[in-house]
């Protein structure tokens, strides 16, 4: 009789098991289905996303091309502000040049390097600058975010010719561009960095508008 439950036992774990395993196989198969129908919107609302950080400072700026897939890689460590290849986006009207976005560096920040995204109209006007990350302090250095603070549009509408080249400092220096109460060294990495790129853009225009795309990072 012991033999007999003994037996009927072992089936029914073995059942219970089989029953598990394959409600495991239904769940993996249903997460997998949802998924894959999600995939496309979670990829379109991640595209959309990147689009309008990018196209955030083009302003008024008008265009008809694709930003995120006309883009070349550029690498200049003077400039730029690091020995890397980085991304320069393109927008065109009618295949005519519109506007350069550069991605750039700010090496000296007070807290570290301060990742930038500075836009160019086709002639070398600032349409606008945005921090992409930074680590300087909170509550003073962190100005530099436009959520906190509307400095960084002093920026916009200027050029290499607006002000002269040896007015592109913070005021302290001597310069036009005014620097925070009690910090001075994140602002004055910012405003060199946002000159520098529009040095670059002024001796590499012809060639960033008309390199081929690229999908990849150059080597």
């Amino acid at each position: 009789m012991a033999t007999v439950d003994a037996k009927s036992g072992a089936r029914r774990a073995l059942q219970a098991a089989a029953i598990l395993g394959l409600a495991a196989v239904i769940a993996v198969g249903l997460v997998s289905v949802v998924h894959d129908l999600a995939q496309p919107r979670i990829e379109a609302s991640q595209r959309a996303e990147r689009l309008a950080q990018l196209t955030s400072v083009l302003g008024g700026v008008r265009y008809d091309n694709d930003p995120l897939t006309d883009v070349t890689f550029v690498r200049d460590p003077e400039l730029l502000g690091v020995d890397a290849a980085l991304p320069v986006h393109r927008a065109r009207l009618a295949g005519n040049p519109a506007a350069l976005l550069f991605t750039a560096v700010a090496p000296d920040g007070y807290a570290g390097p301060i990742r930038l995204l500075v836009a160019t109209d086709a002639e070398g006007k600032l349409l606008g600058v945005r921090v992409l990350s930074h680590r300087e302090t909170p509550g003073l250095g962190d100005a530099i975010d436009e959520r906190r603070s509307p400095w960084i549009r002093i920026f916009d509408g200027r050029s290499l010719a607006d002000p002269p080249a040896e007015r592109w400092k913070v005021r302290k220096d001597g310069g036009d561009f005014d620097q925070f109460t009690g910090a001075t060294v994140t602002p004055r990495a910012i405003v060199g960095a946002v000159r520098n790129v529009l040095v670059y853009q002024q001796q590499h225009r012809d060639e960033l508008f008309f390199a081929a795309p690229v999908a990849a990072v150059a080597p």
